[in-house]
């Protein structure tokens, strides 16, 4: 059944004979788009999801239709999680470690696109300290919440295709910026966390994955093509159920030795692919664990906190 999942395949079809009674799953980022679509489909299978988010209000707001869909077993909660700012991110995860919240899944969907030059609320460049060190502490807080047999899936991108990370200028203070190089920087950093997170925890039966979930037409997809028109005809477009589909199989479906430590796009395991003229795969620096362990080491030292 699994090798009939594609790029058209829907999360609903993904879960479609799954029982997710008495599994829990944190999802980042579900205010909008992917991120609610997400929590929708896993309470509408048994999952108690919490769902975390900036704007609690528009969040809660985007999520009533999850709330709707709660089913017996099931559940849904929120919580403020701000990853532009590690005091949020350290209030956020030091609640959760004194309610003793326990995972099975954590799905790192939060992110941020192609944003005109900035920083965090700590210094950093916007779309990498939002997209990888924001997650990075986050996750590597609550890492022992994660239950043994339990997975973290980062929300990657395509996108890393066009740029390695560059461990030397991260906040492109020699480098001039441009939004979609730092985007794609920030997801390639995505894809190699994953692959350091997996290495450090697979022994405790802890397994982590990166995905693709598509050129889904979002609240920031959106907006990059209301800056850059162009991009409207680059990309094959994906619902935002179909853009759910990837996480939520990599998540609670593959195999956890099939996905581990992978790249995976349209509900499958992406071949190593480093010809810049083909539109599929995964480059070969995303999953280099010897980059991976480089870039963990300077992002301990860039957040000041090690793990």
């Amino acid at each position: 059944m699994f090798s009939s999942f594609g790029a058209t395949t829907t999360a609903d079809e993904v879960l479609e004979e799954a029982d997710l009674r008495g599994r829990r799953v944190l999802v980042t980022g579900v205010s909008s788009g992917v991120g609610v679509e997400t929590a929708r489909v896993l309470v509408a299978h048994g999952a108690h999801v919490v769902g975390a988010a900036r704007d609690l209000s528009k969040a809660r707001r985007a999520t009533e239709l999850v709330r709707a869909q709660t089913t017996p077993g099931g559940g849904f909660d929120l919580i403020e999680l701000d990853l532009a700012s590690l005091a949020s991110i350290r209030a956020c995860t030091d609640s959760l470690i004194k309610a003793d919240q326990q995972f099975d899944v954590v799905i790192a969907n939060a992110g941020v696109m192609a944003l005109p030059q900035g920083t965090t609320a700590d210094g950093f460049e916007t779309q990498f300290g939002t997209n990888h060190l924001g997650h990075f502490v986050f996750i590597n807080r609550i890492a022992s919440l994660i239950n043994p047999g339990g997975r973290l899936v980062m929300v990657a991108s395509a996108g890393h295709r066009g740029a390695d990370v560059h461990l030397d200028d991260p906040n492109f203070e020699r480098t001039p910026y441009d939004p979609l190089v730092a985007y794609r920087r920030s997801k390639t950093a995505t894809i190699l966390f994953a692959v350091g997170f997996d290495r450090r925890h697979q022994a405790g039966g802890v397994r982590a994955t990166a995905v693709h979930p598509g050129a889904v037409l979002t609240e920031t997809t959106r907006k990059m093509i209301e800056d850059q028109p162009a991009a409207a005809t680059a990309f094959q477009w994906k619902t935002v159920e179909q853009g759910a589909a990837t996480a939520v199989w990599a998540g609670l479906i593959a195999a956890a030795d099939e996905v581990a430590g992978r790249y995976c796009e349209d509900c499958h395991v992406a071949d190593v692919n480093d010809n810049p003229t083909e539109g599929f795969g995964v480059r070969s620096y995303a999953l280099d664990p010897e980059h991976a362990k480089a870039l963990w080491i300077r992002s301990e030292k860039m957040v000041g906190e090690y793990f």
